[in-house]
């Protein structure tokens, strides 16, 4: 550990900085002390402009391989009972591979504090930021301590920018796609709501959202749910839908509950703007891949169709592999919380 103190006796201000874990360990002692913390600029507007500032979770103590009933999505459970679940290590090592990646291209990464036995990779799903607002939504039981890794951060962020929603309304980050004028939203309606698990954004929170950001042209799209088959279940709407670039996508069709709302993008974005996975690649996560910029996309390095086909269409990859987390149901995009694009 590397400790400079400078001590400023004219002002009586004192600057600490500390080499071990950057930002996360400076704010926690520039808030112990009492002093003033550096705000952070949030701004997101789209998927895929140039990416400043971005929270990308954890993997290290996450408790291990959970017991059958603590597990909250078919994926998991999967890999409980076959004994292929995650390894932490394995997980920490891809993780570190990606934040590597992500600094090459010269992007901020923060990190979530340690929390001793919580899962804490998917921090994509406790917060997320649409313009210059941050949403804390009420996420399932299972993972409202995760909020508490991350509370340095919301004392770095304006007050009156950060924005919890009330009693009820159900939301997470997965299920929230911002494309410029529009916002995406994936849920299920009450009937699904009330009887799947994995049913983890209500029509309230489609409302809330509509409510709050007026001048945003809202569209709900209705997920197909399974509690005991993954390759039938759409977790969040970025398990089937993704855009890419300026004006192209990734989707999975049958990740859908409703016809229209397939209709919907491919009106939208034009079926030539389109890539399709099928339901094998939407198992192994190919639509949750991970834009840096509007030609830069981090990508699993598995995903040898897709790979190729967005190489085809003119994007820069950055391949890496995260093969372990996907065993929990999430991938690149679900374990980041970007914070700032560039407009």
């Amino acid at each position: 550990m590397l400790l400079i103190l400078i001590l400023n006796y004219l002002n009586l201000s004192i600057i600490m900085l500390i080499i071990v874990n950057g930002v996360i360990m400076f704010c926690l002692l520039k808030k112990r002390l009492n002093l003033q913390l550096v705000m952070i600029k949030i701004n997101i507007n789209n998927e895929t402009s140039q990416l400043q500032t971005v929270v990308v979770g954890i993997a290290e103590d996450f408790g291990g391989v959970p017991s059958i009933e603590d597990c909250y999505d078919p994926k998991s459970r999967e890999h409980v009972l076959s004994g292929t679940f995650s390894k932490s290590e394995l997980c920490v090592s891809q993780m570190n591979e990606f934040i590597k990646i992500l600094e090459r291209h010269d992007v901020q990464v923060l990190r979530p504090v340690n929390i001793s036995g919580i899962n804490q990779i998917f921090t994509r799903d406790i917060a997320f930021v649409i313009e210059d607002k941050l949403i804390i939504p009420n996420i399932i039981k299972d993972r409202s301590e995760e909020l508490n890794a991350i509370s340095y951060l919301l004392d770095m962020i304006d007050e009156s920018s950060t924005i919890k929603t009330p009693k009820g309304v159900r939301i997470e980050g997965g299920d929230v796609i911002v494309c410029d004028e529009y916002i995406f939203i994936g849920y299920s309606e009450q009937e699904d709501f009330e009887k799947y698990k994995v049913s983890r954004t209500n029509r309230k929170g489609v409302e809330f959202l509509t409510n709050f950001f007026p001048h945003k042209k809202i569209k709900g799209f209705e997920l197909n749910k399974s509690d005991n088959c993954s390759r039938d279940n759409s977790l969040h709407l970025d398990c089937c839908f993704q855009p890419i670039g300026k004006d192209m996508a990734i989707i999975y069709k049958d990740g859908f509950k409703k016809h229209k709302d397939v209709d919907f993008l491919v009106r939208f974005y034009g079926a030539a703007n389109l890539i399709e996975v099928d339901k094998e690649e939407m198992y192994n996560m190919n639509s949750n891949v991970f834009s840096i910029s509007d030609n830069v996309i981090v990508t699993e390095k598995s995903f040898t169709r897709l790979n190729k086909e967005l190489i085809k269409r003119g994007f820069l990859l950055e391949k890496t592999s995260y093969s372990e987390i996907a065993k929990m149901s999430g991938l690149l995009r679900c374990s980041t919380m970007p914070l700032n694009r560039k407009s």
